[in-house]
């Protein structure tokens, strides 16, 4: 049986319980190790995500932000800069139901297949102990810093030598 296509949407207000809910699963491995009670996960939970909304936001404002779906259910999202020398891969989450079925390295082959045609280079930012790391090597990113816990990784022009950070400037569409 085929697999249902993958589509991104932009995020509505509608989504932000869902688009919460997703970001607990990507803390849920780091709250099992402290000795908190349920309530005081969730609080933190809420905490932590108000505060990368926030960030992101101030800090990204040219973002695109899109819901993943499969056969119409919400199952990750994607946060992406492009700018008209590179994209950086700002958060690609999926549902850990969702993950290892190659709907990540899907996504991921299409994002490249546009940075590949516009000739941009492509960067993001993951934790040092996150599996992904696999799939983004496998794509052609290389480590080029580090920041306590994250990898700096880049992907340079298709057919072109390392470059300097480009400047982002306003967002393309995808």
């Amino acid at each position: 049986m085929p697999t249902p296509e993958v589509t991104l949407r932009s995020i509505e207000d509608a989504d932000l319980a869902f688009v919460r809910k997703l970001y607990g699963t990507t803390r849920a491995h780091e709250l099992e190790h402290t000795p908190w009670d349920q309530a005081a996960r969730e609080r933190f939970v809420d905490q932590q995500f108000q505060a990368q909304r926030s960030y992101y936001q101030a800090h990204y404002a040219d973002a695109e932000q899109y819901v993943i779906e499969q056969a119409g259910q919400p199952i990750g999202r994607a946060y992406l800069l492009w700018t008209d020398t590179h994209l950086q891969i700002i958060d690609l989450a999926l549902l850990p139901e969702a993950c290892g079925r190659g709907i990540g390295g899907e996504l991921l082959g299409r994002f490249l297949e546009r940075v590949d045609r516009e000739g941009l280079s492509a960067g993001l930012h993951v934790e040092s102990y996150n599996p992904a790391q696999r799939l983004y090597f496998r794509h052609g990113f290389e480590v080029v810093g580090e920041n306590g816990v994250y990898l700096k990784l880049r992907r340079n022009p298709s057919g072109q030598q390392a470059a300097a950070t480009p400047s982002l400037r306003p967002a393309m569409p995808f």
